[in-house]
């Protein structure tokens, strides 16, 4: 027989869900551990790559449960955003409808695979007693300055018809749907979150357990600058000009200054310009450029404005251009140029026909001789630089800031690449902005007792002219919480990164409705031990969620800074050596699989055929062997019934011969199994462990007596540690030959140790034989050994040996002539 995986994994399955094995909560006598997978958007159906992600978590939670931890594993959804609605404009169903049928499709699938969720704990975003807290933290931010309204350049995206974060506009294509992104002018909240920039940068260190590349994209992503702010005066305009630049030290070599297209003076500029048609023409081009094509241009686009800024060193006058790699995003949207010290400015000063003055030179008396053919951007000595002239770049920049702060035009500072967080969408499917627009009062918010603002129902979805909402009268229009005059109410949602930056600690206490999750288990369960998802989310999601822990901690909610302890990036699953996509044909259906080889097969092979943090290919061959290998396993016990159920009780000091060696290689597993889920977690290596333990198990001949006792115990404690990885199967074995599956088998250390290791012998580096040998042998002995071997006897025939090099319990080299 085989295992018969079509019926005993439903009813495994429908006796989970009735009898709630997986429901924790707060026990202060066990030790906890939190694990969490980045929850799914329900859009579709579950993927390959969610099979892969929630089996890697499902292991960890099963093993460590069965060693008595009290695992919190919950699963929920990220239910808001743009495909839903989009979907419901395609299809003429709300979003709601189109969400929560296929919560309900997932939510199956994953039930389907045997996941160990406590789904009592279940969330969506989409629901107004989860998003109420949004609204909530939204409040708390206004109260405390961290939230503001202001008009600025936001990346949009004209398919979704909606602003995207510079996170989700990386590259110059939108995040959800890959069209290009262009730049538009809107009034939009933002969320003070560079307020956090330094503790965000610091505290990437207080994270040993994360992958490097993703504290190294991180720290990229804040980009901490040390630097100067200096204010250039715009005479004509009667305005001052402020840049941010980290080399005040070559400021006598500013030959001309570059302005940001959209920066908020070049309006008044054109106004006095003799160049206002170029102007014009030239920020309507670079308008319809991303971000991301404007910085990666090769070519050097500027244009005059017309108008002169005076360098406040030198006090000399220099042109004002407009250019295509000045973005508002960074630093003022205005930079000083010096292109003598600086390639890029080189470039653009070369084209334009303009001055290249040197004022930094490699050591004091060097003097350039010729014309520069590139910039020199390395520091130096200043020259060419008045009272400045003989110092050290270092020494210079000190001393800079201080005449720029006491003259009144400039002072050192800190400065970073991230921006603040850009909340509103001008989209149906999100958290509604609590905020109500009174002509009398002002911005006033929703009153905390209002909550939650609920999305409204009368909406018509078009995909035309803006977000949805504007078509409900009814949630328009409202009475201002203040004066009781008429008001309207803020037509924005929110960003759906704010629904998935705190949501694990709504697990906690999902039913509470005084508060977003209860702080007393908030202390117990946090942070979360274990997180894994996917990389691309390491400067969206996983910053954000960072922000909201330090967060929240101010509001006093939370005792942590950090909200994962250890965070796992899993590779993606491919087929055919390309990414799985409906468009290239080679999407896999985990459902087809399952009905096909079962869960536990699948389950198997995506945690076998590659360590997680690698890309795995799909094979249905893969799925096929560790089907057979669950197979062999079952039917081991079919075939040996009486060996399995019988528990006789033996002297393990006694053991030896084939006894022991089957009892030690047991002990070894566990250990390994052990080590390679909760140290390494190399589940991969852990799976072929339990393979060579049951090779070496099923090619023993068992007979009466000691080796039958022994074996029977072998078998109970494989079951056992197949657990995590095929619970179907090692719950049902479990139950029919009468033995407890769900605890991990005790190590017994002494066992774990081998008494033999296999020696490696080499003549002249070359292998030549692998030999089995007893533990702490002396030289000699390893020598007697080779020596018996056919092998490197025939190799030794006839020649002279000129050196032993022993490697104690490992390697012998001899070396011949």
């Amino acid at each position: 027989m085989a295992y018969n995986f079509a019926e005993i994994e439903p009813r495994w399955q429908k006796r989970w869900a009735e009898e709630k094995p997986y429901k924790v909560k707060r026990d202060s006598s066990k030790k906890k551990f939190y694990c969490l997978e980045m929850l799914p958007y329900p859009s579709g159906r579950i993927h390959m790559g969610h099979v892969r992600n929630y089996s890697i978590g499902d292991v960890v939670s099963r093993f460590l449960s069965m060693k008595g931890y009290n695992v919190l594993h919950p699963m929920g959804w990220d239910a808001m955003g743009m495909p839903a609605e989009n979907a419901a404009i395609k299809s003429g169903r709300h979003p709601r409808e189109h969400t929560y049928d296929h919560m309900k499709m997932m939510r199956a699938q994953l039930q389907n695979l045997g996941f160990s969720y406590d789904w009592d704990r279940e969330i969506a975003s989409c629901d107004p007693e989860y998003y109420r807290w949004n609204q909530w933290m939204f409040l708390k931010m206004m109260e405390k300055g961290l939230v503001y309204r202001h008009r600025r350049s936001v990346n949009w995206c004209p398919s979704c018809r909606t602003v995207l974060a510079n996170e989700q506009a990386e590259g110059g294509t939108c995040w959800r749907c890959d069209s290009d992104v262009e730049l538009k002018e809107l009034e939009q909240w933002f969320v003070r979150i560079t307020d956090y920039a330094e503790e965000l940068l610091n505290d990437l260190d207080e994270l040993p357990l994360w992958p490097e590349n993703v504290k190294a994209m991180q720290r990229h992503w804040i980009g901490r600058s040390e630097g100067s702010f200096v204010e250039f005066r715009l005479p004509a305009v009667d305005e001052g000009l402020e840049v941010f630049t980290t080399r005040i030290d070559t400021i006598f070599g500013a030959t001309f200054v570059c302005l940001a297209p959209n920066h908020p003076l070049v309006k008044k500029i054109r106004e006095v310009s003799p160049e206002r048609e170029a102007i014009d023409a030239f920020v309507i081009k670079m308008n319809r450029m991303s971000r991301e094509e404007r910085l990666a241009s090769t070519e050097k686009l500027g244009q005059f404005t017309g108008i002169y800024a005076v360098n406040p060193f030198t006090k000399e006058e220099i042109p004002v251009y407009l250019a295509n790699f000045v973005l508002m995003e960074y630093g003022t949207g205005a930079v000083m140029s010096v292109p003598a010290h600086d390639q890029r400015d080189f470039e653009f000063a070369k084209k334009y026909k303009l001055p290249i003055l040197p004022v930094i030179v490699p050591e004091p008396g060097f003097h350039y001789d010729n014309e520069l053919t590139e910039a020199v951007e390395a520091t130096g000595v200043l020259v060419n630089s008045g009272e400045f002239s003989g110092l050290t770049s270092d020494e210079a920049k000190q001393k800079m800031n201080e005449t720029a702060e006491s003259g009144g035009f400039g002072r050192g500072a800190v400065t970073y690449k991230l921006k603040d967080w850009g909340i509103s969408r001008q989209r149906y499917w999100g958290t509604p902005i609590p905020v109500i627009y009174c002509d009398n009062c002002g911005i006033v918010p929703v009153p905390e007792a209002d909550l939650p603002v609920k999305l409204p129902d009368d909406v018509v979805f078009t995909g035309e002219g803006g977000s949805p909402i504007l078509t409900s009268e009814s949630f328009l229009h409202t009475a201002c919480p203040k004066c009781g005059g008429n008001a309207r109410r803020e037509t924005d949602t929110m960003d759906t990164f704010m629904d998935s930056c705190w949501y694990y600690y709504r697990y906690l206490s999902p039913r509470l409705d005084t508060a977003p999750f209860d702080t007393e288990e908030a202390a117990y369960w946090t942070p979360v031990d274990l997180y894994i998802g996917g990389v691309e989310h390491a400067t969206m999601h996983l910053i954000y969620t960072r922000f909201f822990t330090k967060l929240l901690r101010d509001f006093g909610l939370l005792k942590i800074d950090e909200p994962v302890k250890k965070l796992v990036t899993q590779g993606m699953v491919i087929k055919d050596g390309r990414k799985m996509s409906k468009s290239l044909g080679n999407v896999v259906d985990p459902d087809d699989m399952i009905q096909k080889y079962g869960a536990d097969a699948v389950r198997v092979f995506m945690l076998f055929a590659s360590p997680p943090e690698k890309e795995i290919e799909w094979k249905d061959q893969g799925a096929e062997g560790a089907l057979r290998f669950l197979n062999r396993v079952w039917n081991f016990a079919e075939n040996n019934g009486e060996i399995v159920k019988t528990e006789t009780e033996f002297d393990t000091a006694t053991l030896a011969g084939k006894e022991k060696k089957l009892f030690q290689k047991l002990h070894q597993t566990i250990a390994k199994v052990g080590d390679d889920i909760e140290k390494r977690l190399h589940l991969n290596t852990a799976i072929a462990s339990l393979m060579e333990l049951f090779n070496l198990l099923s090619a023993t001949e068992i007979k009466e007596g000691v080796l039958k006792a022994v074996a029977g115990a072998v078998y109970r404690d494989l079951v056992r540690m197949l657990m995590p990885f095929a619970p179907h199967m090692a719950s049902e074995l479990g139950e029919l030959y009468g033995f407890d599956a769900s605890r991990w088998p005790e190590l017994k250390q002494e066992f774990a140790v081998a008494d033999t290791f296999t020696l490696v012998v080499q003549v002249n580096g070359k292998i030549k034989d692998k030999i089995e040998a007893e533990q702490g042998i002396s030289a000699d002995e390893a020598f007697r050994l080779a020596a018996e071997s056919e092998r490197v006897s025939a190799e030794l025939a006839g020649r002279n040996i000129v050196k032993k090099i022993y490697v104690p319990n490992r390697l012998l080299n001899l070396v011949v002539k």
